[in-house]
């Protein structure tokens, strides 16, 4: 597995939430977090971003510990600072505190330097109906795509 295979993803965003804009940004890791990513190890299904002190983290990204890690793992779900500019940090800050929106992690992957990268997304949390309405426009898109197909 090459570092350009690792695309850890959150299945449940596009579901759960509206995708309003998104960014690529740095994450701050530990040695073992860093190899434990590389081996497929972690999860954001759970994870959510929190600003604190005009920074930016991740809250609840479970990374697993490393098998070949000694004293020196670390802790499974602690947060972890993320790099982004300030001025792009500042704006969402402003569109989270007006809009009641929230900053999701989308995707983890390798860059092509070799450091973990993060998609995150600014979403607004769907209703129930809303969450209907968009699993309806789905299959019948995926059964128009079916008949077409058969043609």
């Amino acid at each position: 597995m090459g570092f350009n295979d690792v695309h850890i993803k959150n299945r449940k965003a596009g579901f759960e939430y509206e995708i309003l804009d998104k960014l690529t940004v740095g994450i701050q890791l530990r040695g073992t977090e860093i190899k434990s990513i590389r081996n497929g190890n972690a999860s954001i299904n759970e994870a959510f971003c929190q600003i604190k002190n005009d920074e930016l983290f991740v809250v609840n990204m479970h990374i697993a510990e490393y098998e070949l890690g000694t004293y020196a793992n670390h802790e499974p779900k602690r947060e972890r600072k993320l790099l982004l500019h300030k001025s792009e940090l500042l704006k969402w800050k402003k569109k989270v505190q007006e809009k009641g929106q929230t900053i999701i992690p989308t995707l983890v992957f390798m860059g092509d330097n070799g450091k973990a990268k993060m998609n995150i997304a600014l979403a607004q949390g769907r209703k129930l109906h809303d969450k209907r309405h968009n699993l309806k426009e789905k299959d019948s898109k995926r059964e128009i795509d079916r008949l077409k197909k058969s043609f």
